[in-house]
Order: C-alpha cells, then sequence, then structure tokens
C-alpha cells in the first residue's frame, strides 16, 4: 500500500491510495473465507469448502465490493497513522471514500477525504493565566439566613385547608395547554408567591380553594404567548417551625443552632469556591481563545450543532411536555433556524476543545476523555496567582 495527499487545506485533507494487486489478492481470499463461514455444500463440512467453490456461489462482482471495503477500511487506518507521524495531520471522523479503480488482477485505487485538526499557534497561555485575578470568597449573613430558612420549609407541618389559597400556602396544581385538548395534564406542588411559574401564573392560583378550575389564562414567556387551564387539587397550611437549637438537632446530628450553622457555612463555602473555580477557568479560556485564531473544521461544529439541538428537543418534549414539531408551529419558527442560531455557541465549544487539545499536547496530557481534560483546566487554574 502506498499513499499520496492530493489536496490539504487547514482543516481537510484529501489522499489517494494505491492497493496492489498482490495485496487485493489477500483481501479477496478473506472476503471469500468470511463468505464460506455460514456456506452448507454438498460433500463439505459447513464453512470448509475450497475457496474455488465458494465463488462459484457468489456473483464476482459482490466479492470484489466486499474484498475493497476490506482493503479500504484497513488500509485507511495505516494512512492515518502514517500521516498523522510524517505529516502531523490528525484525521477526524469517517472519511468520504471514492473508488477510482478496481478490477480483479489490478491494483485498487481510491481517494479518502476527511477533515482534519488544524493547526493552532497558542499565546503564552501560562502568562495569559497568571494575570487572571482571584476573588475571595465570602459569605454573608443574609445568605445564611436564606439557607436556614430553606431548611426550614423543609421541616414545616402541612394541613389541608378547605379555605382560599394564600400566598405562602404549599399548593398541588394540574395545568394544561388550552391549545392541547386532551393531553396529559402537567402536574406541580410548590408553595404559592414564590415566584416558581411565569409571571402571572400564581396570582391567578390566589383565592382559589382544592378542586377549583380556571380557563383561559393568558400568559407571556419571552414574548411567546401561552394559554392554560389550571385545576387546583390541593391546599395546605405551612406551619414553620422556629430556628432554634431544638430545629437544628431535627435537621441532623447537630449539638444546637451553632454547629448547624457551621455546617450551612461549609456547605455554602463548598459551592461559591466552586463556582469561583468556573469562573476562573472560563476567563482563562476567554483570554486564550481571543488570543487564538483557528480555522475550525465545519465537520465538528456541525456535529455539535446536531448535538445541541437533540438536547433541545429532549428538554422541550420533558420539560414542556410537547412535540418538537408543535413548538416549532408555536414559536413560528424553522428547525434550520434554531440549528442556525446555535452555530456561534458550537463554534465557541469547539474553539475551547481544540485550544485545550493543544495545550494538553504541550504539556503532554493526552485529550482521550472528561478526567483529561479537567487536569488541563486545573493545570491553567493552578497558574492564577493567590
Amino acid at each position: 500500500m502506498k499513499f499520496e495527499i492530493k489536496n490539504q487545506t487547514s482543516t481537510e485533507i484529501e489522499i489517494e491510495v494505491e492497493v496492489s494487486s498482490e495485496e487485493l489478492s489477500s483481501f479477496i481470499d478473506k472476503t471469500l473465507d468470511n463468505l464460506g463461514k455460514d456456506l452448507e455444500i454438498k460433500g463439505f463440512r459447513k464453512g470448509k469448502a475450497p475457496k474455488n467453490i465458494i465463488e462459484e456461489h457468489f456473483s464476482s462482482e459482490r466479492v470484489l465490493t466486499e474484498a475493497a471495503d476490506l482493503a479500504v477500511n484497513e488500509t485507511y487506518k495505516k494512512a492515518v497513522l502514517q500521516l498523522a507521524e510524517e505529516n502531523n495531520a490528525q484525521a477526524i471522523f469517517h472519511p468520504k471514500v471514492e473508488i477510482k479503480k478496481l478490477a480483479k488482477g489490478n491494483d485498487l485505487i481510491y481517494t479518502a477525504k476527511t477533515a482534519i485538526f488544524p493547526k493552532i499557534t497558542l499565546p503564552d497561555y501560562k502568562d495569559l493565566a497568571s494575570k487572571v485575578k482571584r476573588i475571595e470568597v465570602k459569605i454573608d449573613d443574609k445568605e445564611i439566613e436564606q439557607a436556614l430558612v430553606w431548611l426550614q420549609k423543609t421541616r414545616a407541618k402541612l394541613t389541608l385547608k378547605n379555605e382560599p389559597a394564600q400566598k405562602g400556602d404549599f399548593v398541588q396544581i394540574e395545568y394544561t395547554l388550552a391549545d392541547k385538548p386532551g393531553s396529559d395534564p402537567i402536574k406541580d406542588g410548590f408553595i404559592l408567591g414564590e415566584g416558581r411559574l411565569l409571571p402571572g401564573f400564581e396570582d391567578n392560583l390566589v383565592g382559589m380553594k382544592a378542586n377549583d378550575e380556571k380557563k383561559g389564562i393568558d400568559l407571556d414567556s419571552n414574548g411567546k404567548k401561552f394559554i392554560v387551564d389550571v385545576k387546583m387539587t390541593s391546599v395546605q397550611r405551612m406551619e414553620l417551625p422556629e430556628i432554634n437549637d431544638e430545629f437544628a438537632k431535627s435537621v441532623g446530628k447537630f449539638s444546637g443552632l451553632d454547629s448547624l450553622k457551621k455546617s450551612v457555612i461549609e456547605g455554602i463555602s463548598v459551592e461559591k469556591k466552586q463556582e469561583e473555580i468556573q469562573r476562573l477557568r472560563s476567563e482563562i479560556l476567554g483570554a486564550i481563545e481571543r488570543e487564538t485564531k483557528i480555522e475550525l473544521p465545519d465537520v465538528l461544529v456541525e456535529n455539535e450543532q446536531r448535538q445541541m439541538l437533540k438536547n433541545i428537543k429532549n428538554q422541550i418534549s420533558q420539560n414542556l411536555k410537547m412535540s418538537f414539531e408543535d413548538y416549532l408551529t408555536k414559536t413560528k419558527k424553522t428547525e434550520e433556524e434554531i440549528s442556525g442560531s446555535l452555530k456561534p455557541e458550537s463554534e465557541k465549544k469547539i474553539k475551547s476543545f481544540l485550544i485545550l487539545k493543544e495545550i494538553g499536547e504541550k504539556e503532554g496530557i493526552k485529550v482521550a476523555d472528561e478526567e483529561s481534560i479537567e487536569k488541563i483546566l486545573k493545570l491553567l487554574e493552578d497558574l492564577v496567582k493567590l
């Protein structure tokens, strides 16, 4: 097998591969072995018939085509490995193959066009990372109080009431989109007045009793209009426990309120430190990206767009309980428009990945999974001065 580069850009390469007639003959033998494994021929044990007998049972075109597939699969892999060694051109995904010459007793010639990782000239990423400033994590009394109030609500005593719902009550509702009659209702439970639902929705629930229904409630979400029918399934009065030493002991293994507060502070601290790490990493990557110019492979961007669109479809199905087609009708958009709007974010993600991959190679970290990417991000994060 030999190959040569026919065309190459910064993001794509086309090679022409020549497989000798002798090599092709060995692939034809392998193909006949594969085809004969399950072949039953009188006078021979299953799969043990001679190749010339097996060949009589299959068209020469089929044998030659399957042999070419085997040859392309094996020789392309070898060519790609050689490309990576000699030309530092790393192929991405499966190639587009075109057979140029194929005949028994002759050489097999084909071309393979594939995307390649672009060459990247990185800025001084260590210097850029060192210039990012850390923000000291601080916790104020209000945050501690909010966390304690949240715990207080989780320990509230709930009592059914037949009176109209008021803010502060725990309510359970079922609602449906008015333009989707017959669809399964969406069930939800929450503390009325805390702004869980779309603006204006909860105001319509105040004053409703259990089993009351309201139809045709107009709602607006970022300019998108919704009309819902709602049923109040239950109203419960919330009796909140007093936040004191006894309350702290009921929450967990705490000696008192001070012990609980210490645990709350530790929890908030861990969360805020993690948020600061994410902010640092984002700022470092942003600084490096602004100083790095890359011609992105279309195939990578398009693949990322497809994945993001798939995630959106799943979210619409799970959260909005409607099909993607209905969502397109309601928003008056096409799938192509939504996919197109995802391109900038897709490009940003791919650019970040390629930069991290290049940094990893320079630092001796092979980017193979999330763990290796985490190592590179940690390396950059550690360069930030205290």
